[in-house]
């Protein structure tokens, strides 16, 4: 039978792309990670990796190997966590995801109350602009931008953002002041840059807000929170999310009476995890945040 403790090990090898990293997760040394997966191989009479000079490759029979460890390890995790769900407090790991730019200022300056309140829940917040699959556990919960695409998910809206145009005094002093839309086309924009997954649709509205042809950006940035900064450093125009403008220096709005599309935040999490303490926890902390909040 295969030794669990060798299949423990692979699983970490394969996830971290290398002995080293592995090591240093599962508190072992190079060499006796590298002997536990030689001997995992001889066993399985199959190379399980590639050894190369940049590091590591699964084989295909490794990548086999990997789906099967994957899928035990995910299953072990969501055991242990309904068995810790069998207490009256909430309490292990809760992975929360949400976008860049949400996750590293309003999230930040929320999460502390649920931590204090909640001590016995091991929060880990990771920020993406990428969608993780909560499917297959990559997170517990997602705070995301637009409807959740599986229809199993479990999903409640959170509340209404809205987008405007902003710009530094030191800009605007420069360039002048736009006074209506038309003037956009005279000015240096700053836009959110081209990648696979957008985390909020529309976002570059004001490259065709008022004309057919769509404006060229002087700046494109693949970051929410970048383009804030770009902002600030006085490059141009850029639309913003209003709640990420809030307590910031030197950034005023432009054209007031010009609206962006708005867009509804969503709290995501799976069917399976409906009943799941630290998820209602979350959930009903965080519904009462936003409640606090002017987005």
């Amino acid at each position: 039978m295969m030794d669990w403790d060798k299949l423990r090990i692979f699983h970490t090898v394969a996830s971290s792309g290398s002995f080293t990293h592995a090591g240093e997760k599962l508190n072992l040394s190079q060499s006796a990670v590298s002997r536990q997966i030689r001997s995992l191989e001889e066993s399985l009479n199959v190379s399980l990796f590639n050894r190369h000079a940049r590091g590591l490759s699964l084989t295909d029979e490794g990548e086999t190997l990997f789906k099967t460890a994957e899928d035990v390890v995910s299953k072990i995790h969501f055991t242990e966590q309904q068995l810790l769900e069998g207490s009256d407090v909430p309490m292990g790991e809760l992975k929360v995801t949400t976008t860049l730019s949400f996750g590293s200022t309003w999230m930040m300056h929320h999460i502390r109350g649920f931590i204090e309140k909640y001590p016995e829940v091991d929060v880990q917040l990771i920020v993406s602009d990428q969608d993780l699959d909560l499917t297959t556990r990559e997170a517990d919960v997602a705070i995301r931008f637009r409807p959740s695409e599986h229809l199993e998910m479990i999903q409640k809206r959170l509340g209404t953002f809205h987008h405007h145009l902003y710009a530094s005094p030191e800009y605007l002093s420069r360039k002048g002041r736009p006074r209506t839309v038309d003037d956009l086309d005279d000015h240096n924009l700053i836009s959110y840059g081209e990648v696979p997954t957008i985390p909020v649709q529309g976002m570059n509205w004001a490259l065709t807000e008022g004309t057919l042809e769509p404006r060229k950006p002087i700046l494109r940035v693949n970051s929410i929170y970048g383009v804030l900064q770009a902002v600030k450093a006085g490059i141009g125009i850029a639309a913003l999310p209003d709640y990420l403008v809030q307590g910031s220096m030197n950034v005023v709005r432009v054209l007031e009476e010009t609206e962006g599309p708005e867009f509804d935040a969503y709290i995501t999490y799976p069917q399976e995890l409906r009943t799941s303490k630290r998820i209602a926890a979350f959930r009903d902390y965080i519904i009462q945040q936003f409640k606090g909040t002017r987005f």
